[in-house]
């Protein structure tokens, strides 16, 4: 195999066109003349998370709500340990991010009275199946926009410890990109495809997040010596069984309540009906033979049923198209309901980077923004194109007309030829598939995965760890043949890295915050006394290095010491 190089440069590299990725480029162009490239794994019309739609933004301020009670809502929800600061600075910014798709031409749902049609306290209903397409089509009318389309990055370029671009390789073509830029934003969303599963064979994508989002951005700023936090606060939906469709539109949306085999409202027994609560009172009624468990639909309206088929065609068509091949809907049969694989995501919990007030990371001038970003969980589709924005606006504060610095001729060689040499291998023991599914076996059974009822020890994360270094040493040594197993390679590359860090990540918090998400069997209670702080890390010379960082308050600004 043999690549042509290009070399590009730009003001801003945006790394990932999802929701946050566009909307930081989008900000960018209209409030500079900054030159922005957005490189992109897929095509930025149908990429990221939202790449077939959704139909809520399930971050906002609605009536008799006010950013203070956000805090305070995500606070509680999260066990206390979450990044105040952070949170803050997203919720004053929700309903204006809201109000910027609508005037994009996103279609809201609204009352009467010209009011957005509220799905609950911080929820609000709209048609959101063309989310993706519209924030393409606005990047579009920029001149000072540009994408690279089909293009998987792999590395940051970095000199004298500061990020000065990315490089990556062509999906289409024999291309290798080396891209210079004086800012760099992280936009690559969290991690998928870690762990075993639901769904065996040909539907294992058939998921709650992106399969497609595989932990690269997490996996580079991993290998480039970035700081991480909260690995550990995995997340792990409750979702329609089979088809993983959320149950939020359901649980929220007609208030249904959660019921076992036995008819029983069960959440209650467990504890406050918190998102992660409601998940383990399900995985333990299950386990104690009172499953399977329910959403009860049983009896509702012909017009609220309806709804239901056209909430998920917004976002979940697998749902719908259960209930009519089966020619039977909700208000005949209750949904039944199971818990995912699980995922890191900074969106839903606090996994990511450790960044500062401005979204920028330890390594300087390297931005995270959205499921990229640590520290604020539930910030949603909103909270994400918030984080965008103040990444945006402080890259147009900070940069100048200095010129982008580069590196020298033998260091570029030196990146092509280590995307060169998978081709030059000659170990053809195992494919790219073949070493992903047996990390997620490795993770299943040891790191706390569904087989397990999501619960771990010590002893098992030993395990997990050493067999995750054979995997690694494994896939640095495998044979590709063609851009499609370069690409696969380079993705179970990247999750076992973040598999690395998230077992260490496990192992340091000695206690149990967060049932199912975190359900340390060494440790089984909560110890606020020693452990309300951040598990941070640090990968350096193949070891991860734990940090443990003190919570950031409401009215801090947080700023990078170190």
């Amino acid at each position: 195999m043999k690549f042509d190089v290009k070399t590009l440069e730009t003001d801003a590299l945006v790394i990932g066109g999802g929701t946050a990725g566009c909307f930081s480029a989008l900000t960018i162009a209209e409030h500079s003349s900054l030159k922005v490239l957005i490189a992109d794994k897929g095509h930025i019309k149908r990429s990221g998370c939202l790449a077939a739609g959704v139909n809520a933004l399930n971050a906002y301020i609605g009536k008799g709500e006010t950013p203070e009670s956000f805090v305070e809502y995500v606070k509680r929800d999260s066990e206390n340990v979450i990044r105040e600061d952070l949170v803050y600075s997203i919720a004053k910014g929700l309903n204006d991010a809201a109000e910027k798709l609508e005037q994009l031409g996103l279609p809201f749902l609204k009352d009467e009275s010209g009011s957005y049609v509220q799905r609950g306290k911080r929820s609000i209903k709209i048609n959101g199946e063309n989310i993706k397409p519209i924030l393409a089509e606005a990047l579009r009318k920029h001149e000072n926009v540009s994408v690279l389309n089909y293009v998987n990055i792999t590395e940051y370029l970095k000199k004298d410890g500061t990020v000065i671009g990315a490089a990556g390789f062509s999906l289409r073509e024999n291309v290798f990109y080396i891209i210079y830029a004086k800012k760099v934003i992280c936009a690559t969303g969290g991690a998928s495809g870690i762990y075993k599963p639901n769904n065996p064979t040909f539907s294992r994508h058939k998921m709650w997040y992106s399969p497609f989002n595989t932990g690269a951005g997490y996996a580079m700023g991993i290998r480039a010596g970035a700081e991480m936090t909260s690995f550990e606060m995995r997340f792990i939906a409750l979702r329609c069984k089979d088809t993983i469709a959320p149950t939020g539109t359901i649980a929220q949306g007609i208030k249904a309540e959660q019921v076992n085999a036995k008819g029983e409202e069960y959440v209650s027994k467990y504890g406050k009906p918190t998102t992660y609560m409601r998940l383990y009172a399900t995985v333990m009624e299950n386990l104690k033979g009172n499953g399977p468990c329910f959403l009860k639909t049983e009896g509702i309206s012909e017009e609220t049923e309806k709804e239901l088929f056209k909430a998920y065609l917004n976002m979940a068509p697998a749902q719908t198209l259960k209930w009519i091949e089966r020619n039977i809907g909700p208000s005949k049969e209750n949904v039944e309901i199971e818990g995912t694989e699980p995922y890191i995501v900074g969106g839903h919990t606090a996994s990511g980077y450790w960044i500062d007030a401005d979204r920028k990371t330890t390594l300087k001038n390297l931005y995270a923004v959205g499921d990229a970003a640590g520290g604020s969980p539930k910030k949603y589709v909103t909270g994400c194109l918030v984080e965008g924005e103040i990444a945006a606006l402080s890259i147009i504060h900070e940069t100048d007309d200095s010129k982008v610095s580069k590196l020298d001729s033998n260091e570029e060689k030196h990146l092509i030829q280590h995307v060169l040499h998978f081709f030059d291998n000659t170990d053809i023991k195992y494919s790219p598939p073949e070493i992903e599914q047996a990390m997620q076996k490795v993770m299943d059974e040891y790191a706390g995965g569904i087989t397990t009822g999501y619960m771990y020890n010590k002893t098992k994360l030993k395990m997990a760890a050493v067999r995750i270094d054979e995997l690694l040493k494994i896939a640095e040594d495998t044979k590709v043949h063609s851009l499609d197993d370069l690409l696969n390679l380079h993705e179970t590359i990247d999750r076992l890295h973040v598999a690395k860090v998230l077992i260490q990540h496990l192992e340091a918090r000695k206690e149990t915050r967060w049932k199912c998400y975190q359900e340390n069997c060494d440790y089984p209670n909560k110890d606020d006394e020693n452990w309300l702080k951040y598990v941070n890390s640090v990968y350096k010379d193949g070891r991860v290095q734990i940090i443990l960082r003190d919570l950031v308050g409401r009215d801090s600004r947080y700023e990078h010491t170190n």
